[in-house]
């Protein structure tokens, strides 16, 4: 199934209003996978080799990497009607399922992820939220986790 013209604006819409505070929307999606998977901390080696002196709010290298995922997800999936796929750098792309392979990421830490970036978005802007809007951000969302898993695959 494509991305169709009302899940673009949706997701462009919605990815507009939240652009303007990305990084705190960004730290708060990967604490919200924290509290889904809180094992999940120990797949970030900076987050392993810190120990529990930094508060993880205040994890400059968390929130850096953050910003980083969470911006390339929406980047990505306002791109997905023009494009017709997922659009990453293919350099990127393979390094991402490389990484991926060696942190042992499975197919549930993907749903772990979707579930707090639809739980953060939702967060973000509850004003435009909607039953479309979450299946246009999941669409995006399944798009790009295939992607990176076909990486996965071939790094494998």
């Amino acid at each position: 199934m494509g991305f169709s013209e009302t899940q673009e604006e949706l997701v462009l819409r919605s990815w507009q209003s939240m652009k303007k505070d990305s990084e705190s929307i960004a730290l708060k999606f990967f604490l919200r996978i924290f509290e889904i998977a809180p094992a999940a901390k120990q797949m970030f080696s900076f987050l392993r080799d810190s120990g529990d002196d930094v508060p993880l709010e205040s994890h400059p290298k968390l929130k850096a990497h953050a910003v980083t995922v969470f911006v390339m997800a929406c980047e990505s999936a306002t791109q997905l009607r023009k494009t017709g796929d997922v659009k990453v750098r293919e350099a990127t792309l393979r390094r991402l399922g490389a990484t991926h392979v060696k942190a042992g990421v499975a197919d549930a830490h993907f749903e772990v992820v979707k579930t707090a970036l639809l739980d953060t978005i939702k967060d973000a802007v509850p004003e435009m939220w909607s039953p479309e809007m979450k299946g246009a951000w999941e669409e995006a969302y399944d798009q790009l986790a295939a992607a990176i898993k076909e990486e996965m695959k071939k790094a494998a």
